[in-house]
């Protein structure tokens, strides 16, 4: 088997970027198996499947190498043929070992593929194998070859060589004879080989099954931790460590003991740290939860040490007799008995000393720790004296362990790889101890050992509990010991585990709070602060000012900021709090807050009580009554009194309640309007003011006025009094019933009492709020409201009434209105009435309401004073209706002027009686007396049915809710408590409609496309929409309010009305809908909702009811796509209001953007007046159609010009008037012409008397010439539009068709395989390679042949072999052009799987011929094929090219040739000559006037028919050909139908086919080219046509086997060309002395102008005619050029668009020439573009336009061939920079495409600066691509074949390659002169000198 591809470090370079980071490296669908270190350089190696790769330790990605997948099978052993395990397959190869050397800098990596061999690798570059064994035997298999078993392994250094130690369990039925412990060599002859060195030797290793954890290594011994059963005996698993010598290279070390983790399962994983190994085990019943252990190593020794001395000295017997030690896994060795000093005379063991040895004595440990997941890895690191442990778990989670003692403490963990991904057991610290490599299946991550920095501040440090970090106090940050400069020094570095651990702290202040006005000191107690040195300070900072510190033991003194520098109060404040900080240097030691306060601030807080506030408040602040001011200090000025702060302990009367203030009012607070009221207030506290006289004021805060009231003291004992307020009457516009006013007392003017409490008086109206008797009546006694009739009636209070006018009753009750006025007989109605003095309480009218003579129950909870009853009616005879009535006590009753109906309501039917069961039906129930009771509901079975208003007498309308499952339910009506139930009619819930398509899914944002939806159960929605949810813009948002509810309020006698358009949602969203008609229940047809400019589309769906179905879950996963609405041209072209003048006959042609985006041709609507343009074609950029022949009438009567309108949905496009044109009268002359020509014909014949005759017939001759010249050019230019707009319709009617067949049958490009030798052998036919034949007795030669071969393609490799043989080749005189070309298309296909190999050659050889150009004219360069490396270059992009072809421009080139062919087919084509009616080249243009007609011929496929292989039945496929085609041209054309989509090599060939006409039963003629029938005139022999043979249109043929070869002229055509082609007949073929012609005569004129020729003047003539008017016939060429425009504007796009990527091999090339031009100093752009276009467009793109059958399966007529060189040649003008100048002598191509030119001119320089601005290809991406496409090609036979060629173009210049190799000392050194020698000897059977 060959090894896999080499490896490279760039492959996959370009896919990994994206997937690495600074701290997280992945890679796309990759799975991560192993993780190894380098530990000098830190790079990290991660071997996965199919992968290596290299790492930074940043984890930037370095390198990568690529390990698989590998043909490869588990019980094959490694093969190099396929044949030799034919059940291998494609195996992905998972790392199972990864280790360094770091002594040879290799990377040993070890695969499961390939019975797990092992390669080595660079350290430096994984991607460069160091050793990979070719030929592996046994000894040589590694690793395991599954990957669920796992491969542990150790590097083992020892003095001149290193050894490898592999441990592995069982796994495949070829690895039962691997040892599970063996030790391999890693230098020599046979790296990884086993043979020589020790074995784990096992009797039965399936008896044992090894399950191996890890493998570690100390300074004298390596360390193996695995798990097994014993012997068939020992069913159960046991955890074991084993420990071997390191300098024990045959194993006769090893002993194993078994230890366990008390009361837990088995080992899982295990870390060597100093001294201890660390175990981790799965712990409970099933293994669910890990548990930690540590075993000191000293102890494990010792327990080994025992086992050996055991087995040693005693045969393995203990004191007590027991076997403590024996020799394991069935070996014929045992215990044996030395002398005893024999442990010591052999530590390490020897021949004679038993092995293996296994103790008995199980060494035991407690847990440290137990976590709720298994463990998975686990590590350790030692730093600053303690031991931290890493574990993994096997759901990704990382915990962080501090070992402290006999316990750990897990401190911190976190979720470091996806959920559920166990974390390796590669778990690896680097070697600074700073991060930790955590490896995933899926990621690499680079966790922080410690991230000290992250915790901003000391308690967040030490609650971390991490314990490598503390908190370092000077440094002011979270630190690791040794960071702290004085960390050794008390209480400078805090760490969270010591005893008594607090971040400093400032314990207490003394003052707590100082004055803003005075500057004092503040003493900080700052408990264990650290010491400073002599010239060091801590300094306090009050905010931003500082204060130098005085320290005394753990107590700081700092002077606070003078007040300038205190910032002022916040607003609405007495203080201003600002952080206090003990500061050393810079960093903040600790901090607390300190406040400043500001006493005059505090009684300003609260302007009721100014002395409450100043002396209750924090701070120590008095009041000074007399001056009304707040000060600081000990007490108020000399001679003033002082209130005390509540603060001041000392002084017994103090605090709020010994401030002068108002305890309350002394009398009532109500207060009425109107009458003159007197109000007193209490106060205490006024002895501060004794012996000052003052006044006293109340004041009353009035809305919009403050009320000032003078008072008087009344004082009583102590300090208490009462003030009086002056009487007053209070006036005040209310509003309300009560009116709180606020009331306070000022000492003079401005000196206010504190208020004790909130106070207020309340003032009231009794006319507010009780607006009749019964309110009056029914209001509070507290406040004296009457009913007064005095005047006006109305509510007062009671003094202001007169005796006599006071009311004791109330008037009669007032009904004003009842609701409703109907009710059911049962009753149980709520019925409502409202009116005025209804009492003033319910007890007054709870037995006075009657209801048409019926009692009427009030309900208490309902009721209203006076202005609302609502009772429940009591059952009544149907029909009943009378008044309603208030009786209240002894008055007269209240009777309404409504009456009250009872009524029966009747549910009659439902429409409609079934629906969807998600709900969302518009149910109607019909009925009578529907109207009944003003709380109506509805149900369907137990779901309620909203109702939707109004009810309706005779229809009530509701919309069904969701239910659970389909059925039927009765229709139910609550009206009140009565209930009435639709029994007789049902409603059917019916299975919710299904959609399972929706089409076409695109539309205009006009909308109105009709859209078909099929489903299954549509026909019971109710009402089916189409619905689309906008984001609109805010200017869109902004005209929300236009858009309605989507269902409008109903009219009882309105019909209903669609949905509107468009309405509002929330969120900002905007829904439109359009409602869709019903066809079957399997069909709706919708039209796409229109969408209004500025919103964009977040959701189409589709609402059937309830039922909401995504458009994109309708149709099949296919989004719904809104498209802008198309833009069409105006018909005229001097605007909308001028008429177009339409010819009849012509087909229109309307110009637009967009046409085709969102709708199809036979949807779109083309309206001339009253009638319809019928649409032919409808492109991107055009639409056709064909109007009526007649003009139709005008739509509106009042216009008499046609309206021309295209309807595309709801697009209503209005394009103009269009006018009809008379049918034009071909008028011999025009008048003007015939006046002017009869003047001048006067004149002459009067001044030319004397003419002759002959000179008057030569004037009419010339007259009539002209005449006839004007008629044709008139006649040419009205037609030529019009046929290119009737061809192109056409046209694009056919290729529709042909997209059609080919989303069947696909585009029939060629195999790689065919298309590579195609591009590299051009010319060679269809084996451009043929083996060549053996002579008699080569054929055991063939093997030595081919070795010699192998060895020429392995000395191919050689890049300077390569160089010297190409340079050496070239500078040869006899090697010629077509030897070059031949040669490196050689070399191309040799080295075609060493693309990258052949990318660097031709780079070197083109730096060489830029050199050599650069020196004579660099404009030159790559201009032709005439060095290997220019044919190199051309195969090059063959290759890289390929895919791009068939993805992207395979298509539009494909449609170009067959609309060509297609159009060609359509006219006359002459066989002999191959001149056509239909071209572009005007060589092989047709010029002669044929008449034809086309014909359909219905073709006879099938059995029976004799033709071709088909279906089981006869089959009539029509067959378009023309009357004047021959019989061979028939037959091409109808092969080309008949056999659509079979690519043409695999069609029958035309000349092995006959043509047969039949008619009816009987009738079979069979046709041929020429027969007896054939006309034969003058050595002319006309071929036979079916206008010859007169074949009617419609006629039937078949397509029979050829029996006999029918005539000469097909058998000359048949040996001409190869098989299945067919080309012209040459002028000159001649069959004994018959020349054949077919349309026109070659070398002569038709017979009609012989004719006419008469002498030799008329024939000059008759030329200068010919030469002066050749537009006649060129029209033709415009016509053709103008139906092919948009196919050849297609391909150029393809070519010429970077819109698409462009392909990378394209930037990768045009980037070397950029260099290469930097590089010589070539600044001429000029040069550059010539460079890209020989290079690129010249070279490949020409080449391909010219010759589709490289790429297609396809035969090209030289009648396309000649088109295809007209566009080719267009391609090549367009890719040049001189400009582009046409004249009158300039060729008809050229002139053809003048306009064109200079368009595609810029699409050339627009293609070449994109790329140039494009971002560069790199050499790793075009790498990864050559790889990928190395595997191309890979016919091995074919190779041979080449490298036999080019072994014979070696041998013609053997001598001077063997000269050149010689003359080489690079060359002599690696002695290819040699080596070419020894392949000369092998293939050539030659004897050399060696």
């Amino acid at each position: 088997m060959a090894p896999w591809p080499p490896f490279s470090l760039h492959l996959l370079l370009l896919l990994l970027l994206p997937f690495t980071g600074a701290h997280r490296f992945s890679a796309p669908n990759t799975t991560f198996n192993h993780l190894a270190l380098a530990p000098g350089r830190g790079t990290l190696y991660v071997g996965a499947v199919n992968h290596v790769f290299q790492l930074s330790p940043e984890l930037q990605i370095e390198a990568v190498a690529v390990t698989g997948p590998v043909v490869d099978s588990p019980d094959c052993v490694p093969f190099r043929d396929p044949a030799e395990c034919p059940q291998a397959r494609l195996t992905d190869n998972a790392n199972q070992l990864l280790l360094v050397s770091s002594r040879a800098q290799e990377l040993v990596a070890c695969g499961q593929v390939r019975q797990g061999v092992c390669e080595k690798r660079r350290l430096g570059d994984v991607a460069e194998v160091l050793y990979q064994a070719e030929d592996p035997g046994d000894g040589q298999f590694v690793a395991a070859n599954t990957p669920g078993v796992t491969t542990v392994g150790l590097v083992v250094p020892l003095p001149g060589r290193d050894l490898l130690l592999v441990a592995r369990g069982l796994a495949g039925k070829l690895s039962a004879g691997v040892p599970p412990l063996t030790v391999r060599q890693l230098a020599g002859l046979q790296p990884f080989s086993s043979e020589g060195l020790g074995r784990l030797v096992v009797g039965d290793f399936s008896d044992y099954n090894n399950s191996y954890v890890g493998a570690f290594a100390d300074t004298h011994s390596a360390y193996f931790i695995f798990r097994r059963r014993g012997a068939r005996t020992q069913a159960e698993y046991r955890s074991y460590v084993a420990r071997v010598c390191l300098g024990d290279a045959n194993l006769y070390s090893y002993v194993e003991v078994p230890f366990a983790c008390q009361g837990q399962g088995l080992i899982q994983a295990a870390f060597l740290a100093p001294g201890t190994l660390l175990g981790a085990f799965a712990a409970g019943p099933s293994g669910g939860q890990g548990a930690l252990c540590a075993f000191p190593l000293a102890k494990l020794d010792r327990s080994m040490e025992q086992a050996r001395r055991l087995c040693y000295t005693t045969g393995g017997r203990g004191p007590s007799g027991m076997e403590e030690a024996t020799v394991e896994y069935g070996v014929t060795s045992r215990c044996v008995t030395l002398p005893p000093d024999s442990p010591e005379s052999y530590p390490c063991g020897d021949e004679h000393t038993p092995s293996p040895i296994s103790g008995r004595q199980s060494v035991e440990a407690q847990p440290l720790l137990q976590l709720e997941q298994p463990i998975s890895a686990v590590a350790a690191l030692q730093a600053d004296g303690h031991t931290i442990a890493f574990l993994g778990d096997t759901q990704g989670q990382l915990y962080k362990v501090f070992l402290n003692g006999s316990q750990g403490q897990v401190y911190h963990s976190q979720q470091v790889g996806p959920p559920g991904s166990a974390i390796s057991p590669d778990l690896l610290v680097d070697s600074s101890g700073r991060h930790l490599y955590v490896l995933t299946a899926q990621q690499l991550d680079r966790v922080p050992v410690a991230a000290c920095p992250q915790f901003p501040d000391c308690t967040s440090c030490l609650q971390a509990q991490d314990p490598l970090c503390g908190w370092c106090v000077l440094q002011g940050r979270c630190t690791r010991k040794g960071q702290c400069l004085r960390a050794a020094q008390p209480n400078h570095w805090l760490w969270s585990y010591e005893e008594d651990s607090h971040c400093l702290h400032i314990q207490s202040l003394l003052p707590a709070h100082h004055p803003r006005q005075e500057q004092g000191q503040v003493t900080l107690s700052v408990p264990r602060l650290p010491t400073l040195a002599v010239d060091e300070y801590f300094h306090c900072a009050f905010g931003d000012y500082d204060s130098l510190a005085h320290v005394e033991g753990p107590h700081v003194a700092c002077v606070t900021p003078p007040q300038d520098q205190v910032p002022l109060n916040p607003p609405g404040t007495d203080h201003v709090t600002l952080p206090l900080a003990l500061m050393f240097e810079d960093v903040s030691v600790a901090a607390t807050n300190f406040s400043f306060y500001d006493c005059s601030s505090a009684q300003a807080l609260q302007m009721a009580a100014p002395c409450r506030t100043c002396v209750s408040s924090l701070w120590r602040c008095h009041w000074c009554p007399q001056s009304s001011r707040c000060v600081y200090g000990e007490h108020c000025p000399e001679g003033e009194r002082t209130v005390y702060s509540a603060q001041e302990v000392d002084v017994q009367v103090r605090g709020p309640e010994a401030c002068p203030q108002v305890e309350g009012l002394a009398g009532p607070h109500l207060v009425p309007v109107g009458w003159e009221s007197h109000l007193a207030l209490r106060v205490q506290n006024l002895q501060y003011f004794r012996g000052l006289p003052a006044s006293y004021y109340c004041w009353l805060e009035l809305p919009g006025e403050l009320q000032r009231l003078p008072a008087s003291l009344e004082e009583t004992t102590g300090g208490a009094g009462l003030i009086h307020c002056q009487a007053q009457q209070f006036h005040a516009s209310m509003s309300q019933r009560e009116l709180l006013v606020p009331i306070y007392v000022t000492r003079g003017e401005v000196q206010r009492l504190d208020n004790a409490r909130t106070l207020h008086v309340t003032l009231y109206d009794c006319a507010v709020g009780h607006p009749d008797c019964s309110h009056c009546q029914a209001a509070n006694e507290s406040l004296s409201c009457l009913w007064c009739s005095d005047g006006q009636p109305a509510c007062r209070y009671g003094p202001l009434c007169p005796p006599g006018a006071v009311e004791q009753l109330c008037p009669t009750p007032r009904i004003d209105s009842i609701e409703p006025l109907t009710g059911p007989p049962e009753g149980g109605l709520a019925l409502t009435i409202l009116g005025s003095n209804l009492g003033r309480a319910f007890a007054d009218i709870q037995d006075a309401v009657s209801v048409a003579g019926q009692p009427c129950s009030p309900d208490p909870s309902l009721y209203r004073t006076s202005a609302r009853i609502v009772c429940v009616t009591s059952p009544a005879p149907n029909g009943m209706a009378g008044p309603v009535q208030v009786a209240i006590k002894s008055r007269p009753p209240g009777i309404s002027t409504q009456h009250f109906t009872y009524q029966d309501p009747i549910l009659l039917s439902l429409s409609p009686q079934w629906g969807p069961q998600a709900g969302g039906t518009q149910l109607t129930i019909h009925g009578q007396h529907l109207q009944t009771g003003g709380n109506i509901s509805a149900f369907v079975g137990d779901q309620p049915c909203p109702i939707q208003e109004p009810v309706c007498p005779e229809a009530i309308v509701c919309r069904t809710m969701p239910q659970a499952v389909p059925g039927e339910a009765v229709v139910l009506v609550v009206f009140g408590h009565a209930e009435r139930r639709l029994l007789t009619s049902p409603f059917r819930y019916t299975a919710n409609p299904q959609l399972v398509a929706a089409e076409p899914s695109v539309s205009f944002r006009g909308g109105g496309r009709l859209i078909r939806v099929r489903g299954t159960g549509l026909d019971v929605v109710w009402q089916p929409l189409l619905s689309v949810w906008l984001e609109a813009e805010a200017e869109v948002k902004a005209l929300g309010a236009q858009y309605q509810d989507l269902n409008p309020r109903r009219s009882c006698s309105a019909t209903t009305v669609d949905p509107q358009t468009c309405i509002q949602l929330e969120r900002g969203l905007l829904q439109c809908s359009t409602v869709c008609s019903i066809n079957s229940s399997s069909l709706l047809l919708c039209r796409s909702p229109a969408v209004p400019d500025g919103t964009h589309p977040k959701r189409v769906f589709f609402a059937l009811d309830n039922v909401h179905v995504d458009f994109s879950s309708a149709s099949g996963g296919q989004g719904f796509l809104y498209q802008p609405n198309p833009r069409l041209a105006p018909l005229s072209r001097e605007g909308l209001s001028h008429p177009y003048r339409l010819k009849p006959g012509h087909v229109l042609d309307v110009e637009g953007e967009g046409l085709n985006l969102g709708i199809s041709k036979e949807e779109v609507r083309v309206h001339i007046g009253d009638g319809e343009c019928l649409v032919k074609t409808l492109t991107l950029t055009h639409l056709y159609c064909e109007p009526p022949p007649r003009a139709p009438q005008p739509t509106n009567g009042s216009s008499a010009l046609l309206q021309f309108v295209v309807q595309m949905g709801n697009v209503r496009l209005a394009l103009g008037p269009v006018q009809y044109e008379a049918e034009p009268t071909m008028s011999a002359f025009p008048v003007e012409a015939q006046v002017g020509l009869g003047m001048g014909a006067a004149v002459l014949i009067a001044a030319v008397l004397l003419l002759t005759l002959m000179y008057r017939h030569k004037s009419k001759q010339a007259l009539r010439d002209y005449q006839k010249v004007l008629v044709q050019l008139e006649n040419l230019e009205i037609g030529v539009g019009d046929q290119c707009r009737k061809e192109f319709t056409d046209l694009m009617t056919e290729m529709t068709d042909l997209s059609s067949d080919l989303e069947a049958s696909g585009i029939p490009f060629l195999d790689y395989h065919t298309y590579a030798e195609r591009a590299f052998f051009p010319g060679h036919g269809g084996c451009p390679l043929q083996p060549e034949l053996e002579g008699p007795g080569e054929e055991g030669r063939r093997a030595t042949v081919c070795q010699g071969l192998t060895q020429l393609s392995n000395l191919l490799n050689s890049k300077l072999f390569l160089l010297t043989l190409i340079h050496t080749l070239e500078e040869q005189p006899t090697f010629s052009q077509r030897d070059r070309c031949h040669v490196a298309s050689l070399l191309s296909l040799a080295l075609h799987s060493k693309l990258e190999y052949l990318t660097d050659i031709m780079r070197t050889l083109l730096g060489d011929l830029a050199a050599h150009y650069v020196h004579k004219n660099p404009k030159l360069m790559l201009r032709r094929t005439e060095t290997m490396v220019e044919k190199l270059l051309t195969n090059w992009l063959s290759i890289c090219l390929y895919a791009f072809l068939k993805e992207v421009a395979g298509e539009p080139l494909y449609m170009l040739f067959r609309a060509i062919k297609y159009q060609v087919d359509k006219g006359p084509v002459d066989a002999v000559t191959g001149k056509a009616k239909r071209t572009l080249n005007d060589s092989h243009l047709l010029r002669e006037d044929v008449e034809f007609r086309p014909l359909t011929l219905m073709v006879l496929v099938g059995p029976g028919t004799g033709g071709l292989a088909g279906s089981s039945e006869v089959q009539r496929v029509p067959a378009r050909v023309l009357d004047t085609d021959t019989i061979t041209q028939v037959k091409e054309k109808v092969l080309d139908q008949v056999c659509k989509g079979t690519p043409f090599s695999q069609r029958p060939s035309v000349h092995a086919l006959d043509l047969e006409w039949r008619s009816g039963l009987a009738g079979h003629l069979t046709l041929s080219d020429e027969d007896l029938t054939s006309v034969i005139q003058n050595h002319w022999k006309r071929l036979n046509t079916l206008q010859h043979y007169k074949v009617p249109d419609g006629a039937t043929v078949g397509l029979i086997p050829q029996l006999n070869n029918g005539g000469v002229v097909s058998q000359s055509v048949a040996q001409s060309c190869p098989s299945g082609e067919n080309i012209p007949m040459l002028e000159d073929g001649e069959e004994g002395g018959l020349r054949f012609w077919h349309l026109v005569k070659a070398a002569e004129e038709p017979e009609g102008a012989k004719a006419r020729r008469s002498s030799l003047r008329e024939r000059e003539r008759e030329r200068a005619r010919a030469k002066a008017i050749p537009e006649i016939y060129l029209t033709r060429l415009l016509s053709m050029k103008g139906t092919l425009q948009k196919f050849v504007d297609d391909t150029f796009q393809a070519i010429l668009s970077v819109n698409r990527p462009v392909p990378i091999a394209v930037k990768y090339l045009f980037d070397f020439l950029d260099e290469l031009a930097e590089k010589h100093g070539i600044e001429d752009p000029e040069t550059l573009h010539i460079w890209k276009t020989n290079s690129l467009l010249l070279r490949f793109w020409v080449n391909t336009l010219k010759n589709p059958q490289l790429i297609f399966d396809v035969r090209v007529p030289g009648n396309v061939d000649a088109i295809l060189a007209v566009i080719a040649q267009t391609f090549i003008d367009s890719c040049t920079i001189s400009e582009h100048k046409v004249g009158r002598d300039s060729p008809v191509n050229k002139l053809l495409y003048a306009r064109e030119i200079p368009r595609y001119k810029q699409m050339v320089e627009k293609y070449y600066a994109d790329i140039r601005q494009s971002s560069p290809a790199s050499y790793q991406e075009m790498n990864s691509t050559l790889t990928e496409l190395s595997g191309n090609y890979t016919s091995a036979p074919h190779c041979l074949e080449a490298l036999q060629e080019l072994y014979n173009h070696i041998h013609r210049y053997y001598d001077q390659i063997i000269s050149a190799l010689e003359e080489d000392p690079v060359a002599q050194k690696m002695q290819l002169a040699c080596r070419l020698q020894q392949i000369a000897a092998l293939v050539e059977n030659k004897v050399t000198d060696l």
